[in-house]
């Protein structure tokens, strides 16, 4: 379902790009400049295999409202990795909790997609106080929420007979062009940009090995499904679901599996793939100004 919400009236916004040191990262973000210094914090938090970019439209249409911070995880879009960063899940967290202490952010909402599900949600059980909301796009904790291809994927091992192969195989460019074109009502909405951005980081020195570890690592987010539902229970934090339904990974199935542990969460469901924001902006951006609006400060 959507909403006829309406957007706030603003010319675009104003997005800052900076650098900051977490521990022995040069970590990238962008954040906007809202009018009001007090508006609601939104941290938006991006999917393999892209980077802080693929929020570029969404900081444009709200970030004239809103305080929207995106960082380049290590190993993504801008932020270079040092040689000797472990890249699992857990080390992402990490870094995103010396990220938001450096910013000294207090109070803000989670927006996660893809890989952003993961991150976020290690930060929320570890800073539960400074959640004010969650925004979920595609970003799973279910494992009714998971594809067979998914399933398939998440149970690879370096043990597994030509496991390597079959990982490496996503990193192409014809990989990354069908994660946004995949399940889309419309491929004509969908800019080539994004998919062409994600490759040129992806081919980066180095990229491909930093994925690689964290595809293996990706059964530590499943291990984690129960402690992360649990969480939401226990906090009943104030939650939007965005979600394309032809997402090849990531099944409707888990979207609506979050109304079962959040008392009025909110469901919306779009004829799209993976990357939702790409050509539903329009429907998704008045979503998420409504929601953060409701939002406690």
């Amino acid at each position: 379902m959507t909403s006829g919400s309406s957007l706030p009236s603003a010319l675009p916004a104003q997005t800052a790009h900076r650098r900051i040191t977490v521990g022995d990262v040069d970590l990238f973000y962008r954040e906007s400049l809202p009018r009001n210094a007090d508006a609601p914090v939104l941290l938006l938090l991006h999917g393999f295999p892209s980077g802080s970019h693929q929020f570029r439209r969404l900081m444009d249409t709200l970030g004239g409202h809103y305080r929207l911070i995106a960082p380049d995880y290590p190993g993504f879009g801008h932020t270079d990795a040092p040689e000797d960063f472990a890249h699992t899940f857990d080390r992402l967290a990490d870094v995103l909790d010396g990220f938001t202490d450096a910013l000294g952010l207090s109070r803000y909402a989670l927006y996660v997609f893809d890989f952003g599900a993961p991150v976020g949600l290690r930060h929320a059980l570890r800073h539960p106080e400074r959640i004010t909301g969650l925004i979920v796009q595609n970003g799973n904790a279910y494992e009714e929420g998971l594809s067979d291809m998914a399933r398939a994927f998440t149970a690879l091992t370096p043990d597994t007979p030509d496991a390597e192969q079959t990982i490496l195989g996503l990193f192409t460019v014809e990989a990354t062009r069908a994660q946004y074109e995949t399940g889309t009502a419309r491929p004509e909405l969908i800019a080539p940009d994004g998919w062409l951005l994600d490759q040129h980081f992806l081919d980066r020195p180095g990229r491909k090995r930093a994925q690689l570890a964290l595809a293996y690592d990706y059964k530590s987010n499943v291990a984690a499904y129960p402690a992360w539902q649990a969480w939401l229970r226990e906090h009943q934090p104030p939650m939007l679901v965005v979600w394309g339904t032809g997402d090849q990974f990531f099944v409707e199935a888990g979207a609506r599996a979050y109304a079962r542990d959040v008392a009025g969460a909110e469901v919306h469901l779009f004829p799209t793939g993976h990357f939702a924001l790409e050509d539903h902006l329009p429907e998704i951006a008045p979503l998420i100004a409504g929601f953060l609006d409701k939002l406690p400060v």
